[in-house]
C-alpha cells in the first residue's frame, strides 16, 4: 500500500497533466502484478466494494473517536477520508505491511458481516497516507485529477501502444489486467474474448461566432445537436452493446434500444427519450440512467432511442476512413431498412450561409436541441478532438440572478474553501433553492466567495454552512445554466441543466434576484 498511497498524494498535489501521466507510467512500470492492475481499476472506477459504504466508515470511527471531535474536524477537513485518515488513532504493534492487492483480495471476500472487523484491522495496521488511499479506494471516490483516458495513457507509455488500442479491448477486461499489461509490454498478444468492442469516440471543439469567418460554409455539413447523452451502439455477431463516451457498458438499462439494433454495425448517436418521434428532455433521460435493470412500465413510460448520426462499421468493414459525407449517407440508408422507432436518423440542418445557419441555431424546432454540429464534408472519424473537422455551436446559455443559500466545503485541493453552492430566487417574500454550482470562477473568486461565506454564516448543520441570504444580506451569482425542466423531486419545481457560476454580483442586493415565476417561463 505504501507505493500506491504516495502515488495517490502525490497525483493530487500534482495540477499538470503530462506530470501526472509520468507519475503514473513510473508506478505501473515499477510496481508489481496484481497491485498494478488494481490500481489502475480504482483510478479508472472499476472497483467496486458494495458492502463498503460511508456510513460503515463513520460507524467505526465513532466507536474509536470522539463523535463531538470527529464532527469538527470532519467540518474543518471537508473530506470523509482525509478526515478519518487523520484522526483514526493508532494501535501498538498492529502496523503490518499489506500489500495493494492483499488489501483488495480481503475487501472481495470478506462478507458484510465480517467487512467492519477486516476494515478495522486494515486501518489499525496502515500510516496515515495508506488509510487515506484505502478509504479514497473502498468509497470510489478517488478525485486525484486522473480521468480514465489518462490512465490508459499510462499503460501505452509502458510500450509503443497508441491508447485507442487499449480503448478497444478494454470492455473485455478485468482487474488486475495482466494480459493488458503483458500486451503493452509486447511481452504477450492482444488481449481477445470479447465481442462487440467499443471505439474511441470522435469530439468536437466548441465554436464561437467570429471563427466562422475562418471557413467556407459549402465545406461542412451542419445538423442538430440534441441535448441527451453521446453513445456508441455495438452490434456484433450478435452480441449487441449501447457504451456511453467514455466506453462505459449502459446497455443493461436500455434493452428496447439494443433490441432495435441493426446486425453487425456500429453507430455513434444520441440517446434520447423518443416518444412518436419526439425528443423528449434529458431530465426525462435521467430517470433511465444509472441502472442496472428496468422495469416494464418505466420501458413504456419513458421509451428510449438512438437519433443517429455516424455509422463506423457496417458489415464487418471498417467506414472511419471514409469521409463523413459518404457515411451519412451509408447511414440513411441502413436507419431506412431498419424501420424501428427506437432508432431514427438526426435531421441535417439546410444552409448557405453562416448566417442562415445561425438563424437555424437561434430557433430550433424541438426545446431539446441545444445547438448546431458542423462537420466538414470530407472529415474521417478520428478518435478525439482533431482541430477543423467537427465543432459544436451550442445555443447561448441561459441567465438569471440567484441568491446564494448554503455552502459546503470541497474536496481535494478545495476541501479547505467553502466551494459548492446551493442559490436560489424568490417565491414571494421566502427564497427557494432552484440549483446547485461547484465551478465557473476563478481562484482568487473563490477566495472572495469562501470569505463572504464564514463572514455572513447563519446557522451549521453538520457540514453545511447556512449564509445569510435575507434583504440587504445575500451575495447574488449570475449563473448560466443550458435547459429547465420540470421536477416534482425539487421543492422549486424545476431543475437546472448545467447550471454554473457565469459571474459573481456584488454589486446586487439580494432583493434584486430573479423570482421563481421568472424561472418558470423559462419551462418549455
Amino acid at each position: 500500500m505504501k507505493a500506491f498511497a504516495a502515488l495517490i498524494d502525490a497525483l493530487v498535489y500534482q495540477p499538470q497533466r503530462n506530470l501526472k501521466l509520468r507519475l503514473l507510467s513510473d508506478y505501473l512500470a515499477c510496481a508489481p502484478d496484481p497491485d498494478r492492475g488494481y490500481a489502475l481499476a480504482a483510478l479508472t472506477g472499476d472497483l467496486d466494494f458494495p458492502h463498503a459504504k460511508p456510513a460503515l466508515i463513520r460507524g467505526l470511527v465513532a466507536e474509536r473517536c470522539d463523535p463531538v471531535l470527529f464532527d469538527l474536524s470532519y467540518d474543518y477537513v471537508g473530506d470523509l477520508a482525509e478526515t478519518v485518515a487523520l484522526i483514526w488513532p493508532k494501535k501498538h504493534g498492529a502496523n503490518t505491511a499489506l500489500s495493494l492487492g492483499e488489501v483488495v483480495e480481503v475487501l472481495r471476500e470478506t462478507g458484510k458481516a465480517g467487512l467492519p472487523a477486516a476494515l478495522e484491522r486494515m486501518l489499525d495496521a496502515l500510516e496515515p497516507a495508506e488509510r487515506f488511499a484505502l478509504l479514497k479506494l473502498i468509497t470510489g471516490a478517488m478525485r486525484v485529477g486522473v480521468s480514465a483516458r489518462l490512465a490508459k495513457t499510462a499503460v501505452a507509455a509502458l510500450g509503443i501502444l497508441d491508447v485507442n488500442a487499449i480503448e478497444e479491448v478494454w470492455p473485455g477486461l478485468s482487474p488486475p489486467y495482466e494480459t493488458l499489461f503483458a500486451w503493452a509490454a509486447g511481452t504477450g498478444p492482444r488481449p481477445e474474448g470479447a465481442r462487440a468492442l467499443f471505439r474511441p469516440v470522435m469530439l468536437a471543439h466548441p465554436l464561437e461566432e467570429k471563427d466562422l469567418a475562418e471557413f467556407p460554409p459549402t465545406d461542412y455539413l451542419a445538423e442538430w445537436k440534441w441535448d441527451g447523452i453521446r453513445v456508441q451502439a455495438v452490434s456484433d455477431g450478435g452480441t449487441q452493446r449501447l457504451y456511453s463516451r467514455t466506453g462505459e457498458d449502459i446497455g443493461a438499462a436500455f434493452p428496447d434500444v439494443l433490441s432495435a439494433l441493426p446486425e453487425d454495425a456500429v453507430i455513434d448517436g444520441e440517446l434520447l427519450i423518443l416518444r412518436d418521434g419526439e425528443a423528449d428532455s434529458f431530465n426525462a433521460l435521467q430517470q433511465r440512467l444509472n441502472r442496472k435493470s428496468v422495469s416494464a412500465k418505466m420501458l413504456a413510460a419513458a421509451p428510449a432511442g438512438i437519433r443517429a448520426y455516424d455509422l463506423l462499421f457496417r458489415d464487418g468493414e471498417d467506414m472511419r476512413e471514409h469521409p463523413f459525407e459518404r457515411r451519412r449517407g451509408a447511414l440513411e440508408g441502413l436507419i431506412a431498412a431498419r424501420g424501428s422507432p427506437r432508432l431514427d436518423l438526426s435531421p441535417l440542418v439546410p444552409f448557405a450561409t453562416w448566417q442562415e445557419l445561425a438563424a437555424h441555431r437561434a430557433s430550433p424546432p424541438s426545446p431539446a436541441i441545444e445547438g448546431v454540429m458542423l462537420k466538414r464534408r470530407d472529415s474521417s472519424y478520428m478518435p478525439g478532438r482533431v482541430t477543423g473537422l467537427w465543432w459544436k455551436w451550442k445555443r447561448d446559455p441561459h441567465l438569471i440572478d440567484a441568491v446564494l443559500m448554503y455552502a459546503q466545503r470541497g474536496h481535494g485541493k478545495r476541501s479547505s474553501f467553502y466551494s459548492d453552492y446551493t442559490f436560489g430566487v424568490w417565491q414571494g417574500e421566502a427564497l427557494v433553492p432552484v440549483g446547485k454550482a461547484y465551478f465557473g470562477f476563478t481562484d482568487a473568486e473563490l477566495k472572495q466567495i469562501d470569505k463572504f461565506v464564514r463572514d455572513n454564516t447563519v446557522e451549521t448543520f453538520g457540514p453545511v454552512r447556512v449564509v445569510a441570504h435575507q434583504d440587504g444580506a445575500g451575495l447574488v451569482f449570475e449563473v448560466a445554466f443550458e435547459g429547465l425542466a420540470r421536477s416534482a423531486r425539487h421543492k422549486s419545481g424545476v431543475a437546472m441543466r448545467f447550471p454554473r457560476i457565469n459571474r459573481i454580483r456584488f454589486d446586487k442586493p439580494a432583493r434584486e434576484a430573479d423570482t421563481l415565476e421568472a424561472l418558470q417561463r423559462l419551462l418549455p
